[in-house]
């Protein structure tokens, strides 16, 4: 099963921009080749330009915070179980915190970085990261393996705190999306959302099928249409009826 995300707001774009850019960062580093250390940095610098928002870190504490006091009204619920509850109230306050404490602007630590800054600055070049262009990074890529992962980790390390609120953001919202099985006749989908505020959309679909999703949503109207890609992988569309399963979720 493939599952594909639409996001209905430009602030769950943002978060889902930034997970999907952790998880290629997190895959890099856990490579030795100074190549994959040369993508998880740019990727690093990614996550800044993405990360801009200056409210995003409040943004995050104020969910985290509407999250925690949503569980809490369940607390008196015999039909939860007591101790998944715990641990997830446990870990909001755990992220919180984490996130409270982090000081200053997002990222501004490497910002402050010149050398970090000089590199993010040649990265966007094409090409423009070469030895003859960064001669120290050139001989920084050649140091151990052990000590450009230590130094990765410690650029990384502020930024941490950050991204747990993230995932346990995008973890409750996808948690609060029930699937129900829907076929897409002669390829096409459309359903009236009646204004409700949906926050995200996840489609799973069998990836046997070659049917691929486009998907434009608004809070009145969703509309799903579904392609496929023949030899010069040039999308048409798709001519039979598309079984699939949907989630629309919101806090």
């Amino acid at each position: 099963m493939i599952v594909y995300e639409y996001p209905f707001n430009e602030r769950i774009r943002t978060l889902l921009r930034l997970e999907d850019l952790y998880e290629k960062f997190a895959f890099f580093i856990g490579q030795d080749h100074p190549q994959h250390h040369h993508v998880a940095l740019a990727t690093m610098f990614e996550m800044l330009e993405v990360a801009g928002r200056a409210d995003l870190k409040s943004d995050l504490l104020q969910e985290l915070e509407r999250q925690k006091q949503t569980l809490l009204g369940f607390k008196s619920n015999p039909n939860v179980e007591a101790e998944m509850l715990d641990t997830i109230l446990f870990d909001l306050d755990r992220i919180s915190a984490a996130l409270i404490a982090s000081q200053g602007k997002t990222g501004q630590h490497i910002r402050e970085n010149e050398w970090l800054m000089s590199i993010r600055g040649r990265t966007i070049i094409p090409g423009g990261a070469c030895e003859f262009d960064l001669p120290s990074y050139y001989a920084w890529q050649h140091d151990s393996a052990e000590q450009r992962l230590a130094d990765i980790h410690k650029w990384f390390t502020p930024l941490a705190p950050l991204f747990d609120a993230i995932g346990m953001v995008l973890r409750l919202l996808r948690e609060s999306g029930r699937p129900v099985k829907m076929i897409a006749q002669t390829g096409s989908y459309q359903q009236m959302l009646q204004g409700k505020a949906y926050q995200m959309l996840r489609l799973n679909i069998d990836e046997a099928l070659g049917a691929i999703p486009e998907i434009s949503a608004n809070k009145y109207m969703l509309w799903i249409r579904f392609t496929s890609q023949d030899g010069d992988m040039k999308p048409k569309a798709f001519e039979g009826d598309v079984p699939f399963e949907l989630s629309l979720c919101s806090f």
